[in-house]
């Protein structure tokens, strides 16, 4: 069973962290920790709220496209009037200007996005088709644990590295559905979190509390705390400074995705790392190539760009998989934004990604194509693409027990 604990005592406090006691390595305190062997990494980074597929991953070249979208549609890239218009990607779809950031990687085949990609579920509900995304269960609201907290239950990309408390860890006030289960995995908000602060020799008093203090279960669970403490503090995450010229956007998405840099080039043994962004449910005032939606993107862009740039060469052993419960209606509304709908788009970003190709099967927006005759219709299941990055990058060898009953869909060759 998972435990969390959550600890204040006059100026010491520890984060709620859900750790069980069999996870963490026993040491005993002031002894360095050693450094965990490399493995592959899985960044994981969820748009909340249901991003715009179709203003992000613009079918510029669907003539549709513009007839269900006068006022928000993103312009051609040759659009002939001196406004900022979709960047080209293969003549047919193209990023949103605010991707700018990313269009380079895209360029040197690190990045792939897939379109109509997302739940065959036909939840219109954020709550339901995020929990169905992140179960991997969709329309089956009795699966327990994550997807990823399956996989770490049963795999890992390196079967001589020693597991340590920071194999999984979210960049959140608490552990997403993706990452709950049996298997243990770390929330936190920021690093600054994970750790102990004080005054005096409060840390020293606690210390000789968790060493000593019973029962029994009081007594191991502290003691890992602290060894999960300083393994963290031996890395030293707070003079991190970012390499290759890479900056952040000073948000919390870009902090966030600054410290999964952190965590992976101290080399603490971080195997899944997952982060989110909120603000995607764009229903009034979306915009166009400004607006709502343009804010978003250029927080996203930003952040993953200064990412991928930060760790540099270890890009070849890390893949980024970006994700929404859904997509939103073909058609815009009368407030100027759209409303929920069916089918996605997903970005893939690595160095083994075989870019410059946008992935998936395009099924027009031409009225007779869209689902339920409102929204763009599903053509790639989103198991596909988790099964697929599961297998090929990082070693799953049960996708069956991953995704329980799906056995459909055909790998997309996202990886080389």
């Amino acid at each position: 069973m998972q435990r969390r604990f959550f600890l204040r005592s006059g100026a010491a406090a520890l984060v709620t962290m859900g750790l069980s006691p069999s996870f963490l390595r026993r040491t005993a305190f002031g002894m360095e920790l050693p450094a965990a062997q490399k493995g592959k990494v899985l960044i994981c980074l969820f748009q909340r709220g249901a991003a715009d597929a179709l203003n992000v991953v613009v079918p510029f070249g669907d003539p549709n496209y513009y007839k269900l979208r006068p006022n928000i549609a993103i312009p051609t890239p040759l659009n002939g009037r001196g406004t900022a218009g979709a960047i080209d990607l293969d003549g047919f779809f193209g990023f949103h200007p605010m991707l700018a950031p990313l269009q380079p990687l895209y360029a040197r085949g690190m990045l792939a996005p897939i379109h109509a990609v997302g739940s065959p579920s036909s939840t219109r509900s954020h709550f339901d088709a995020q929990d169905y995304m992140e179960s991997g269960t969709p329309d089956n609201k009795g699966t327990g644990d994550g997807w990823l907290n399956r996989y770490l239950a049963m795999n890992g990309t390196c079967q001589q590295c020693e597991v340590t408390p920071f194999r999984a860890v979210a960049m959140v006030e608490q552990t997403p559905r993706i990452l709950q289960g049996n298997a243990p995995a770390v929330a936190m908000g920021s690093l600054d979190q994970f750790t102990v602060r004080s005054t005096g020799d409060a840390v020293t008093r606690l210390e000789a509390l968790y060493r000593n203090g019973t029962p029994d279960a009081i007594h191991g669970a502290g003691a890992e705390m602290f060894d999960a403490v300083k393994m963290l503090k031996s890395a030293n995450p707070q003079q991190y400074q970012p390499r290759n010229g890479a900056s952040y956007p000073n948000t919390q998405f870009g902090n966030r995705l600054r410290q999964v840099a952190q965590l992976i080039k101290s080399n603490v043994g971080l195997e899944i790392a997952f982060a989110d962004i909120g603000g995607w449910d764009t229903h009034v005032n979306q915009g166009s190539v400004t607006g709502a939606l343009a804010g978003r993107l250029d927080d996203f862009a930003k952040s993953i760009a200064a990412l991928v740039t930060d760790l540099g060469d270890k890009m070849d052993d890390v893949v980024i998989l970006t994700m929404s419960e859904f997509g939103r209606m073909a058609r815009q509304n009368g407030n100027g934004g759209t409303d929920h709908g069916h089918a996605g788009a997903m970005m893939v970003i690595g160095g083994q990604v075989k870019g410059q190709k946008v992935y998936g099967s395009w099924p027009g927006l031409a009225p007779e194509k869209l689902y339920e005759g409102r929204d763009l219709a599903l053509t790639t299941d989103f198991r596909t693409v988790f099964r697929e990055i599961a297998t090929r990058h990082m070693g799953a060898t049960k996708p069956e027990a991953l995704f329980p009953g799906f056995s459909g869909g055909s790998a997309l060759g996202l990886l080389g």
